[in-house]
C-alpha cells in the first residue's frame, strides 16, 4: 500500500466575511436586524432545509428579543393529513416509492398561512418566522437566512433518531424509511424553494456540526459557487460500512483504523454530498447541489442542461470487497420501468472500473447462456423462502477480475462485485433502485436482512444477456483513440445503451483535454500526484491525487494534466466520464 495523501477537505477558496459560533452569528444578526426608528418593523425570515435543528435555532434566535417569533411548522397541516397526502408516493414498500409533485404549498394550511401573515401586518418591531416553508409564507423579507443542510449528514441524524420529515412526527422510523420519504418527496419540496431563493438570499448558515454554526453573507456565497463553477474542483467525500465491505480504502483513503469496514465511498454524487467553501480560513459546509443549481449551464454546459435540467447525471463512487465480501447479486431497472413505476426519467445504467484487485478477484455479470428465466427466478425465490443458498453459478457468469479491467452494466443487466475488488463505479445518478435479488444469506449491519426484490427485478432483467453478449459487447472493449507525445487515450465504454461515455489516458508527459461542452468527471486511476492546468490561465493550477475524483465544468473548454510532484516522469492515469451528445 503507497502511502494516503487522498484529500478528505476539498475546498474553494473565497474572499469574504465568516462568523462562527453562536455568539459570533448572534452579534451579527443583531446589527443585520436592527429596526430603524423611520420603520415600524422589520421582518427577518430564517428558511431552513430539511435535517436542521429547530429546537437548536429557536434557543438562540429567542436572543434577539423578537417582538414576534413564529416557528413555521404552526402553518403546516395536520400530520395526519400530511401522511394521507403522502402515502400514495411513499406507499408500503420499505425501499421504494413514487415521485411526488408536491410544492411547500401542498404543506401549508391557508387558513393558517393567513393568520400569520395578518399577525405580521399587526406587529411591529423585529418580526422572526423561522423553520421549514418560512419564505413561502412570508415572500418578501427584510433580512433573508438560509440555513442548509447536506444529505449525507442528514442521513447520520435519520440514524441517530434525531429528525422528523416535513409536517410528520416520524423520527423513531427506521432510517430506510426516513430516506425514503427524503428521497421521494421532502428533499424535492425543500430544492423547489433552494432554487428560488438563491440568488437573493442575505446569509448562508451553516449548522452540520450542532453548537458551532457558520454564517456568511449570500454574496459570499454565489461568489463561492460562481468561482467553483469555472474551474477543477472536488466534492467532499464520505465513506460508510457496509456488510460486505473492505479494508483497502483504510489505507488509500486514510481512515479510521479501528472501524471494521468501509464498503462505500461516495466521492461524485452531487445529490449527497457536501462542498466546502473556505472562508477567512474556515472550511464552511453546504450542499453541493447548490452549485448544480445556481451554476447550471457553467457547470453542465448546455446540451447536457437540455437534457437532465438541473440534475447532475454522473456518479463516481468506490465498492471496496478487498477483503470482505460479494456485493449483493442485482440489476437495475429499464429505462422505461423507472419512468413507469416510480416517476424518475432515466436510470442507473453503470460499470465497474476495476482500481485494484485480489487475486481472486471476481465479478459476476450476465446470464449463463440457456438459462431458464422461470426456473431462476423460482431457485430465487425459493433460496428466499427456505433459506438454503441459491446457486449463483449456475445462473450467473462468474468472470475473473484484474486491476484496471472495465465491465460495463446497462441497465437490466444481473451484476455485482465479487469479493476482493476495488471498483470504482460509474454510473448515471438515480442511486436508490438496485433491484437486490440475492444477498448470500447475510444480514445488514443493523442485523436485519436486507430487502430482497425479486419481484421488480424479474419485470427488468433482460434474459438475452448471456455468455457471448456478455464477452462480446461488456467486458474489457478497450479502443485506442488518439496519441500524442508522452500519452495515449482510449476509449472504454460504456456500452451503446447508456448516455456516458468513458476515455482512459496513459501518460509520462501533459495531456490535453477538452470538455465538449459538457461536464467531465475524471479519477486519478494511476500516480501520486498529478496537475490540472489552463492552457490561458482561466483558473489557478489544481492538485489532484491517486484516486480522488475531480470534476471540470464545461465552461473550462481547454484544460491539461500531467504528473507532478513526486510522479514526475512516471507513468500515470486517469479515467473520465462525459454525457455521450450525439452530433
Amino acid at each position: 500500500m503507497r502511502k494516503s495523501n487522498y484529500d478528505k477537505s476539498p475546498s474553494t477558496a473565497v474572499d469574504g466575511a465568516l462568523w462562527k459560533g453562536w455568539e459570533s452569528v448572534l452579534d451579527k444578526l443583531k446589527e443585520a436586524c436592527n429596526v430603524p426608528e423611520k420603520l415600524a418593523r422589520k421582518v427577518v425570515v430564517i428558511e431552513c432545509y430539511h435535517g436542521v435543528y429547530p429546537e437548536e435555532l429557536a434557543e438562540h434566535l429567542a436572543t434577539l428579543q423578537p417582538s414576534l417569533m413564529i416557528h413555521s411548522d404552526q402553518c403546516f397541516k395536520g400530520v395526519k393529513d400530511i401522511e394521507k397526502m403522502t402515502y400514495p408516493y411513499l406507499t408500503d414498500d420499505r425501499l421504494f416509492g413514487r415521485r411526488a409533485p408536491f410544492y411547500y404549498a401542498d404543506f401549508l394550511d391557508a387558513d393558517k398561512v393567513k393568520e400569520c401573515r395578518e399577525k405580521i401586518t399587526a406587529s411591529t418591531g423585529l418580526i422572526l418566522i423561522y423553520g421549514h416553508a418560512a419564505a413561502e409564507i412570508v415572500r418578501k423579507a427584510d433580512v433573508l437566512v438560509y440555513v442548509d443542510m447536506a444529505r449525507w449528514e442528514i442521513q447520520q441524524r435519520f440514524r441517530r433518531g434525531e429528525i422528523d420529515g416535513l409536517g410528520v412526527k416520524n423520527r423513531e422510523e427506521a432510517p430506510s424509511y426516513h430516506y425514503k420519504r427524503g428521497y421521494f418527496i421532502d428533499w424535492n419540496v425543500c430544492d423547489a424553494l433552494k432554487k428560488e431563493l438563491l440568488p437573493e438570499v442575505d446569509y448562508w448558515l451553516d449548522t452540520h456540526i450542532a453548537g458551532m454554526p457558520k454564517m456568511i453573507t449570500g454574496e459570499t456565497m454565489r461568489a463561492g459557487l460562481e468561482k467553483t463553477a469555472h474551474k477543477p474542483f472536488r466534492v467532499v467525500p464520505f465513506f460508510d460500512p457496509a456488510p460486505w465491505g473492505g479494508q483497502w480504502m483504510k489505507e488509500v483513503c486514510d481512515l479510521d483504523k479501528e472501524q471494521e469496514n468501509f464498503g462505500w465511498c461516495f466521492d461524485c454524487v452531487p445529490e449527497e454530498n457536501s462542498l466546502y467553501l473556505k472562508v477567512e480560513g474556515e472550511l464552511f459546509e453546504m450542499a453541493s447541489n447548490n452549485l448544480v443549481f445556481y451554476q447550471t449551464r457553467n457547470l453542465l454546459g448546455g446540451p447536457v442542461e437540455s437534457r437532465f435540467g438541473q440534475d447532475f447525471p454522473i456518479r463516481f463512487d468506490f465498492l471496496d470487497t478487498m477483503g470482505g465480501g460479494n456485493l449483493s447479486l442485482q440489476v437495475h431497472p429499464t429505462t422505461q420501468y423507472i419512468h413507469d413505476t416510480f416517476g424518475i426519467w432515466y436510470t442507473q445504467d453503470e460499470s465497474y472500473y476495476l482500481l485494484d484487485a485480489g487475486e481472486d478477484a471476481t465479478v459476476y455479470l450476465g446470464l449463463k447462456t440457456g438459462v431458464d428465466p422461470e426456473e431462476m427466478i423460482a431457485a430465487l425465490n425459493e433460496a428466499q423462502v427456505s433459506g438454503e443458498p441459491f446457486n449463483t453459478e449456475k445462473y450467473v457468469n462468474k468472470w475473473p477480475a484484474k486491476k484496471h479491467d472495465h465491465y460495463l452494466i446497462p441497465n437490466g443487466t444481473i451484476h455485482c462485485s465479487g469479493s476482493n475488488a476495488m471498483v470504482l463505479e460509474i454510473s448515471a445518478t438515480p442511486s436508490l433502485f438496485t433491484f437486490k435479488l440475492w444477498d448470500w444469506g447475510r444480514l445488514g449491519l443493523d442485523g436485519k436482512p436486507r430487502p430482497i426484490n425479486i419481484k421488480h427485478g424479474s419485470h427488468v432483467i433482460q434474459w438475452e444477456r448471456q455468455t457471448d453478449f456478455v464477452r462480446d459487447q461488456l467486458v474489457n472493449h478497450f479502443e485506442p483513440r488518439a496519441e500524442g507525445e508522452g500519452w495515449v487515450e482510449e476509449r472504454t465504454g460504456l456500452h451503446e445503451n447508456e448516455f456516458i461515455e468513458t476515455r482512459r489516458h496513459w501518460f509520462t508527459g501533459m495531456v490535453p483535454h477538452n470538455t465538449g461542452g459538457g461536464v467531465n468527471v475524471l479519477n486519478v486511476i494511476e500516480g501520486d500526484e498529478l496537475i490540472v492546468e489552463s492552457p490561458t490561465n482561466a483558473f489557478e493550477p489544481f492538485i489532484v491525487h491517486y484516486a480522488e475524483t475531480f470534476i471540470v465544468p464545461a465552461i473550462v473548454g481547454d484544460y491539461t494534466i500531467r504528473p507532478y510532484g513526486i510522479s514526475e516522469g512516471k507513468p500515470c492515469g486517469t479515467i473520465k466520464a462525459y454525457v455521450r451528445v450525439k452530433g
